[in-house]
């Protein structure tokens, strides 16, 4: 059987496509194919349920428009569909005087972004988060909490009722692109398709590679270490907490996050993860790491963070040194308050030059597009990025005959 789309990857972005591609094209036959056994179980399963403003993004940018509008669509989605969520907004701040020039142009970049926030005082952080040690913040109301689990189902089960298929315990094999259509073979069967969307997150590289592009980066995968508050000590934290970002590294530091289910989040770090979907520090693929080692890129992102880079290690080993990072924001927080919480793994693509490319990236093929750097925000953009892929479908060759000819 052959399908108008077939979707490589079942994590949101990939729901989300498929579901905006059944809105575009209600009589298309779409299919989603998967390779664990259920849905969300990487990036999507594994982040801490964030509904971003998009503030810390270049204007402009795919990430600062899709987290601005995406916050919107998915509060919009979760109010349609009945899934619990709450816009309980954020505080960004800053605990030291050197951190308030940073503040400021974070604040002008926020306005630049067009979001409605606001500069706020230390009596007025204080009235917002009472324990929260703090000179100067933002206030960010359009931020807030979801379950991108319980999101990704209703966006399957939308598919599905439409007529489109999910396809579970089917790894990519090989991909062939011809010019009237692409074959992908998976671990179950052969797949038929006029156009092919890759979605697959940490392996959306490898992806490209099997339908014969080259990308010029390569996915390299961050474990973000996390540990939750103790259940008596979550009154320390009323909404989500964020510090001042260091502007010498590419990471927003470790912060609290209060989730849909009442639990406090603090975290993450960020380490090179030794295999693409390694949540533990023990996990280790020797083809996933020797990638990594043998890539130019990563080196030379390294030495250009080596110093903030051994920081975050000494976190990963280091309760102590995790608290007191934590301690900076809330200095009633002891070391027996936290619990060790689940990790993620953020598949952030880096160029050969050493950079870490900065905004959604999405490299089109004949008959496949591939979504190549969609790390966070990615889960609050979801719908906007959805929205995208299809909308630059009427570039493929042949599509829009493929699909009105179905």
């Amino acid at each position: 059987m052959g399908y108008d789309f077939a979707i490589i990857g079942g994590g949101i972005v990939g729901l989300s496509t498929g579901m905006n591609l059944n809105k575009r094209f209600p009589n298309a036959k779409i299919v989603v194919i998967e390779k664990e056994a259920g849905l969300a179980e990487h990036q999507t399963g594994h982040n801490s349920g964030v509904i971003h403003s998009g503030i810390y993004y270049k204007p402009g940018s795919f990430k600062a428009r899709f987290a601005r509008e995406g916050s919107k669509s998915m509060t919009e989605f979760c109010k349609t569909y009945g899934i619990d969520h709450d816009i309980c907004g954020k505080v960004i701040v800053a605990t030291k005087e050197e951190e308030l020039p940073t503040l400021e142009n974070l604040y002008k970049r926020g306005i630049e972004n067009k979001l409605d926030i606001q500069k706020i005082d230390k009596s007025e952080l204080k009235e917002i988060e009472p324990h929260v040690n703090g000179l100067s913040a933002i206030r960010v109301p359009q931020a807030g909490i979801v379950n991108y689990r319980q999101v990704s189902e209703k966006f399957a089960e939308i598919i599905q009722d439409n007529g489109g298929e999910i396809k579970l315990n089917s790894k990519v094999k090989s991909i062939h692109e011809e010019t009237t259509g692409v074959t992908i073979v998976t671990s179950k069967e052969t797949v038929k398709a006029n156009i092919v969307i890759n979605c697959a997150g940490l392996h959306s590289d490898r992806v490209a590679t099997l339908s014969g592009y080259k990308t010029d980066m390569k996915i390299v995968p961050f474990r973000g270490e996390y540990f939750k508050l103790k259940p008596e000590k979550r009154d320390l934290v009323k909404h989500l907490i964020y510090p001042v970002p260091n502007p010498d590294f590419p990471f927003l530091g470790v912060h609290f996050t209060r989730m849909i289910d009442g639990e406090i989040e603090a975290g993450p770090n960020a380490v090179l993860s030794f295999k693409r979907e390694g949540y533990k520090k023990t996990d280790l693929n020797l083809k996933d790491l020797y990638e990594v080692l043998s890539y130019g890129g990563f080196w030379k992102l390294a030495s250009k963070f080596m110093k903030e880079g051994t920081k975050e290690y000494v976190r990963s080993f280091s309760k102590k040194q995790f608290t007191k990072s934590l301690q900076e924001l809330i200095p009633d927080i002891r070391e027996e308050d936290l619990i060790t919480a689940p990790a993620g793994v953020r598949a952030q693509a880096i160029s050969q030059d050493g950079s870490m490319v900065d905004d959604f990236h999405i490299i089109h093929g004949n008959r496949t597009i591939h979504v190549c750097n969609a790390p966070s925000p990615a889960a609050t953009a979801s719908i906007e990025i959805g929205k995208e892929v299809v909308k630059q479908l009427p570039q493929q060759t042949h599509l829009t005959e493929a699909v009105v000819t179905t």
